[in-house]
């Protein structure tokens, strides 16, 4: 590409991944200045506006194929130097994923833990809802993704990994007094539930499941897994919770599962860059054997 070259594109990269000017400069070890300067050279060689200077900066349309390139070099160039400086040069390599938030409390660190200690890894994880993930892949922010979007992105490749499987769990005192005869429409409609953030549609298919409604019950919003369960043991309303994280208060009696008989599962996807690299290759492999022993 005329008037385009690696160091615009790493800076690039640099600027979207750190989220800012000043973040791009510390990470490249050049002035402020010089990062805008670059960026300002690539904008004028490609004619569009290709960062949106907001808190945090963002890729604009136009700019998402440059930065898929830039952060595919970024890889590319790290992988390449690792091996030719040698195991102990320091050298490391970036690796930016998108995990929604329940495979990263649940089984995804497993996998990161399964990768070998050489090549040095550094991972940027970025957590989003399962079903938004891959738009962090489409604009090259991140070069893998855990997805329910099962059509593979533009230049990747996807596999299934499995089904997170979701039990409705309350406290035993609410279930009493809001579902004393089930699951009924009126106490869906009317019970307290808790949603994890306004990306997450787990509970509210639930609902449809159950009742063929649309429902709207009262709703809690707390974007914390760690929240989330806790709120459902102090019985501030109901919700699904990942089988793993449910197995110890339904064995303790802290919370009692609604319905035994019904479970959401929900489809996981691995989508990777279509790109010949031992990093990419390395936590895909991971990635599977972790999925295939958590997963249903």
């Amino acid at each position: 590409m005329e008037g385009v070259d690696s160091t615009q594109l790493r800076t690039l990269a640099a600027v979207i991944g750190e989220g800012s000017f000043e973040g791009a400069a510390r990470l490249l070890h050049v002035t402020q200045s010089a990062v805008s300067q670059r960026i300002k050279a690539l904008e004028g060689a490609v004619g569009q506006v290709l960062v949106r200077r907001s808190r945090p900066c963002r890729v604009t349309e136009a700019g998402r194929p440059l930065l898929r390139l830039a952060s595919q070099l970024v890889l590319l160039e790290g992988e390449a130097l690792a091996e030719a400086r040698g195991p102990l040069s320091g050298t490391g390599t970036r690796v930016a994923v998108a995990v929604n938030a329940d495979s990263l409390a649940t089984w995804f660190v497993g996998a990161l833990a399964r990768l070998p200690v050489e090549p040095a890894l550094h991972f940027d994880v970025r957590q989003d809802d399962q079903d938004h993930s891959a738009e962090l892949l489409r604009d090259g922010s991140v070069m893998a993704a855990v997805t329910a979007q099962r059509e593979p992105v533009q230049g990747c490749r996807v596999r299934r990994l499995g089904a997170m499987r979701y039990r409705a769990l309350a406290t035993p005192a609410l279930a009493g007094r809001w579902f004393a005869d089930g699951l009924t429409t009126a106490a869906l409609a009317a019970a307290p539930v808790l949603v994890f953030d306004r990306k997450d549609r787990v509970q509210h298919r639930f609902i449809r499941a159950v009742t063929g409604q649309d429902l709207d019950p009262p709703a809690h919003y707390l974007p914390s897994v760690p929240a989330f369960s806790e709120a459902v043991r102090r019985g501030l309303g109901w919700a699904l919770i990942p089988e793993q994280l449910a197995g110890p208060d339904l064995a303790a009696g802290t919370c009692v599962d609604l319905d035994p008989t019904r479970h959401v599962d929900v489809p996981l996807y691995w989508q990777h860059w279509r790109l010949d690299s031992t990093v990419l290759a390395a936590l895909t492999a991971a990635v599977h054997a972790t999925a295939a022993e958590t997963l249903h």
